[in-house]
């Protein structure tokens, strides 16, 4: 083929060089930047693979008008940063937007059944075509990551060499070229077959790849191999096993993120201007302390009073954890959900506030004593509310909602004050079951022994996907949580019925501790749904135990019955009980915990056992 003509270098004003004009790639939503396509996961655009760059660049990268700073001071400081920032929102005169790199390397090409890196093919610039075949190369199907976070590509030469003496080391030696073609007799992996042009070895299959043990038999460790920060970060040797992985695959990147609601006195937005110095703030406890440092940080000319900053200042402290002396992170984060249910409990009347406060939270008109016979009291109408939601970090083979520090990748290679996040604002319906109800129906020991179930497997499932067994987090399941948790899917399917909002649109937030036992189920969506007002509709009392009758009722029957209620587990590894699909499952961007830990049987008893349900009286009503 003829050689593309050589060009020329561009410059910028006087000679400098130019600003970036990276080639585009596709698109993804702004909110699939945080959930789905965050920095490391991997994206497929039409025949191509790319991995989602680090944030070291971002901050000069993303512009400020597509990628403006939001401020959620409760969760910033429990993540330890300044503020947040929103995934830019590139249009066609964007100049910039995510930034990707080509992951893996490793390409096939179809024609000539070469396999090797993808600069090796000589493709055209800015194409993705074998340049002697000139037909679309495919990225590799395998590659490799550990529970650390680290990602790398499938050690083809070593696979191959497997089988001959001292394999790694020849595969070292081997200046052959890979071959890959597919028997067509099977789409297994016995029918997916590599060779080496050296003729040392036989072809082999990729059958046996995904062993847990495949890759520690041909003595290979992680490499500590990091791509989305790009080749010239030095990398250190990991030592973890490997696996390995399809580049499809949802154990390749699971993110880890963290939300809260905006509430009193953070919620009318006046602190923002505050963000970046409630660190040094914090140093200070005397009055005139403060008042020094905000002359000297704002030139005199402070935009918030100062009786506000300190008031702020004791809401902040208020909010640590006071029963450790050095608290973790996962107690400074249940002690901002132990807030958040005191606000939601109290309230805050939109009439005693301006129109710029982004919580109001109001008691219902109507009579509260008709939800008495339920079990169910304490309902409020959230009129309004912001969540955001930030992306800490992500991890690979291990379930995001059981990591520790050792097993979350950080999103760049050098600290930051900042991390990606979204706000959605919306409307919602807070209760709460009654506590000495809820206490009578806790000391059953049906319902221990049916949750101790529960919980044993979870924790099992827990340790096997742990590389080191001994830091694991105990399980969440609780019969308060499980309760809770099925109730709000159970809620939430019916509110999608009568009020008209797909499941996917609402979202439930869990309050189960001693001394919680709420449920906030809201609009969480970025578009109009967040704003129509016929949730809050949905929590005026008398409509209220309609709905709980209702859902209970409809609880009671599933269409995979007996089956569904007669288990003895279900779901992956056996964490659910009485819970499918055609029954309390949700779409899992509405679930807190990833549709586990669900048992209708706590609702409404078993044929059995009636008595397991916490609402066995409003069956017979």
């Amino acid at each position: 083929m003829t050689p593309p003509p050589a060009r020329r270098r561009r410059t910028g004003a006087n000679g400098a060089a130019p600003a970036h004009n990276l080639p585009r790639r596709g698109a993804v939503r702004r909110a699939q930047a945080i959930t789905t396509y965050g920095v490391g996961s991997l994206i497929a655009v039409d025949h191509e693979s790319f991995i989602v760059s680090g944030l070291d660049e971002a901050e000069q990268s993303w512009s400020h008008d597509e990628s403006p700073r939001i401020h959620e001071r409760r969760l910033a400081r429990v993540l330890d940063v300044d503020y947040f920032r929103l995934p830019p929102a590139s249009d066609d005169t964007s100049k910039d937007g995510l930034r990707v790199r080509r992951f893996p390397l490793m390409h096939f090409c179809p024609e000539c059944n070469d396999l090797q890196r993808h600069r090796d093919f000589n493709p055209p610039a800015g194409r993705s075509v074998c340049g002697t075949c000139e037909v679309d190369l495919v990225p590799s199907r395998f590659v490799v990551a550990c529970e650390a976070g680290h990602l790398g590509e499938f050690p083809y030469w070593q696979w191959v060499h497997r089988s001959t003496d001292r394999g790694a080391t020849r595969a070292a030696q081997c200046d052959g070229k890979l071959k890959m073609r597919t028997s067509g007799r099977t789409s297994a992996l016995r029918s997916i077959l590599v060779s080496c042009a050296c003729g040392q070895a036989p072809e082999v299959s990729m059958e046996g790849a995904f062993r847990r043990s495949a890759l520690r038999d041909l003595g290979l460790k992680c490499q500590g191999t990091r791509p989305w920060l790009g080749a010239s970060v030095p990398t250190q040797e990991c030592g973890l096993p490997l696996r390995t992985l399809q580049r499809g695959s949802s154990a390749l990147w699971q993110p880890v993120l963290k939300s809260a609601l905006s509430i009193p006195p953070w919620s009318d937005g006046r602190s923002d201007p505050l963000a970046e110095h409630w660190a040094a703030l914090r140093e200070y406890d005397a009055r005139e302390q403060v008042e020094i440092y905000l002359k000297g940080a704002f030139k005199g000319k402070c935009p918030v009073p100062l009786d506000e900053v300190m008031a702020l200042l004791d809401a902040e402290r208020a909010e640590e954890p006071d029963s450790e002396s050095a608290p973790t992170f996962d107690h400074r984060y249940r002690a901002l959900r132990n807030k958040e249910y005191e606000r939601l409990r109290a309230g805050n009347d939109e009439s005693e506030h301006s129109r710029n406060e982004q919580f109001v939270c109001e008691n219902p008109l109507g009579d509260q004593s008709v939800l008495d016979p339920l079990g169910v009291t304490g309902p409020m109408l959230v009129k309004k509310l912001r969540e955001v939601r930030a992306l800490k970090a992500f991890t690979r083979l291990v379930d995001a909602e059981s990591t520790t520090d050792s097993t979350e990748m950080p999103l760049s290679e050098r600290p930051l004050r900042w991390l990606p996040a979204m706000e959605v604002r919306g409307e919602g319906v807070f209760l709460r079951l009654d506590e000495d109800r809820l206490g009578a129906w806790e000391k059953s020991v049906a319902v221990a022994a049916r949750v101790e179930r529960m919980r044993t497997a979870h924790q099992r499932v827990l340790e096997q996907r742990a590389n080191d067994p001994s830091r694991v987090v105990p399980s969440p399941a609780t019969p308060r949580m499980v309760l809770l948790h099925t109730l709000a899917h159970v809620l939430i399917n019916e509110w999608s019925l009568e009020a008209g909002y797909p499941a996917a649109a609402l979202r439930e937030r869990l309050y189960a501790a001693d001394d919680m036992a709420g449920v906030l189920v809201y609009t969480a969506t970025s578009d109009s749904a967040g704003s129509l007002g016929g949730l809050v509709a949905q929590g005026e009392p008398e409509t209220l135990g309609r709905t709980v009758r209702s859902a209970v009722h409809r609880a009671e029957w599933c269409s995979s019955d007996p089956l569904c209620m007669e288990t003895e587990a279900s779901g992956a590894g056996g964490i659910n009980l009485a819970a499918c699909h055609a029954c309390v499952m949700l779409p899992e961007t509405s679930c807190e915990h990833n549709n586990i830990l669900l048992d209708r049987a706590l609702l409404v008893g078993t044929p059995d056992d009636p008595r397991l349900g916490y609402f066995e009286g409003v069956l017979g009503q």
